[in-house]
């Protein structure tokens, strides 16, 4: 209970950050959070029920006096207030308050699994049917690695026609100037395949910090947002990192692609994704998995490296899986095996999606582009009609192109030669 009562003030104060230039009804918002939360401490200490539901429906009053945009990002302060209560009422065994007031914290969004099942606070309701029930609900939106296995299966005889998948090559006049300007081939060096993949996620990860409270510039290409990070002293988010990454990649001759990588996100309440580079190492005749934003990448038991749809499987099945143990976040916070991959991405895996082709400049927008993508379905999505969705910006007049499909096979498809119409093997 402290420990969420903790949280709650830590997420006020990087509202601070987030709203560099806040309004003056958000201010005093913020300030009456902050006496909230402390007068909210001191009746749970007390056990003070009344004290407690008394701040809450306080709190809720004031919460509900906010703008739709606040209201949203003040929403997981608002509906944990309501499990806090619970949890107060649990812990003096008035289970029917307690139930009732969980089950009204849940409708209202908190639905974290792990915080629940693992309270304490919620010893003396759970073994309760309506409880067991509550909890049920909540593990099909929020425990991920659960919704990674009950998806599990695609559908490799799914045969909706998709493009394939193209690498630029590296001859192209701008990825020729981008490993020039660089000078890629020293950084990559003289080693074995694999070691230059490597480097070459090394150099981008200390070159230019992740920042995931920005936009990326709007031109969407490794040197002109490099410039733009050295000129302006800032980072780029996880798919600004995994393009940079993707056009050095291609501009030293390995196929790569970047992949974004979505949570199933059934509620619509989950904005979160993440973006991972996938590169084709020709002496393993396989992808790999490499993530700039965390310097990672992902063995098997024997040292093996894997790849995204080899992560997914291991997953699904409770095999092992190892992270490279320099693997880390800006040089600040260790990259850790189960934070990572058994929360993180077990939730961002279930949907991937991919640019068709993988190019200098390929999401950068401009008056009659078509960008096209394909993502990867797994059985168990709830949306998995139209086969095609064409989206125009009506404001830059360019078009997205969305194919889907559940075969993994025609995702994971294996480089083709361009000039020579050859697998690369």
């Amino acid at each position: 209970m402290k420990l969420k009562l903790t949280i709650f003030a830590s997420l006020i104060f990087l509202s601070v950050i987030v709203k560099a230039q806040q309004t003056p009804s958000q201010k005093v918002f913020m300030a009456f959070a902050n006496q909230s939360d402390s007068l909210r401490m001191a009746a749970y200490k007390k056990r003070d029920a009344k004290a407690y539901a008394d701040l809450t429906i306080k709190f809720e009053i004031e919460y509900k006096k906010l703008s739709t945009t606040d209201q949203a990002y003040y929403k997981g302060n608002y509906n944990s207030s309501w499990y806090n209560l619970a949890c107060v009422y649990a812990l003096l065994n008035e289970k029917e308050n307690a139930l009732n007031t969980l089950d009204k914290a849940i409708k209202l969004g908190f639905i974290w699994y792990s915080t629940i099942t693992g309270d304490k606070d919620m010893d003396n309701i759970r073994k309760d049917p309506r409880f067991i029930v509550m909890v049920t609900r909540v593990r099909e939106v929020n425990d991920y690695l659960y919704i990674l296995k009950k998806a599990g299966k695609y559908n490799t005889s799914d045969a909706r026609p998709v493009p394939q998948f193209t690498y630029q090559s590296a001859d192209e006049p701008h990825l020729v100037a981008l490993r020039k300007a660089f000078n890629l081939d020293s950084i990559a060096g003289k080693g074995n395949e694999v070691s230059r993949i490597i480097r070459l996620l090394q150099w981008i990860h200390d070159l230019v910090p992740h920042d995931g409270q920005h936009n990326n510039p709007e031109i969407k290409n490794a040197i002109s947002m490099i410039a733009v990070c050295k000129k302006d002293s800032r980072g780029l988010n996880c798919r600004g990192l995994a393009t940079v990454l993707n056009e050095c990649y291609l501009s030293m001759g390995f196929k790569s692609r970047f992949v974004t990588c979505f949570p199933k996100d059934s509620l619509k309440i989950d904005n979160d994704c993440h973006v991972i580079n996938m590169v084709y190492a020709k002496s393993l005749n396989k992808w790999i998995w490499i993530d700039p934003t965390n310097e990672a990448y992902v063995m098997d038991e024997t040292g093996t490296l894997l790849g995204l749809a080899e992560v997914r499987e291991r997953l699904v099945n409770d095999k092992p899986l190892i992270v490279n143990p320099d693997a880390n976040w800006n040089h600040k916070q260790s990259t850790v095996k189960q934070d990572y991959l058994y929360n993180y991405m077990a939730k961002n895996l279930y949907i991937l999606e991919c640019p068709v082709r993988s190019e200098y400049d390929a999401e950068t927008t401009q008056e009659g582009k078509k960008i096209e993508y394909i993502t990867l379905l797994p059985l168990d999505y709830f949306k998995q009609a139209p086969d095609r969705v064409e989206v125009v910006n009506d404001k830059n007049k360019y078009t997205k192109v969305f194919y889907k499909t559940n075969n993994p096979n025609l995702f994971w498809q294996v480089p083709v030669d361009e000039k020579t119409s050859a697998s690369i093997r």
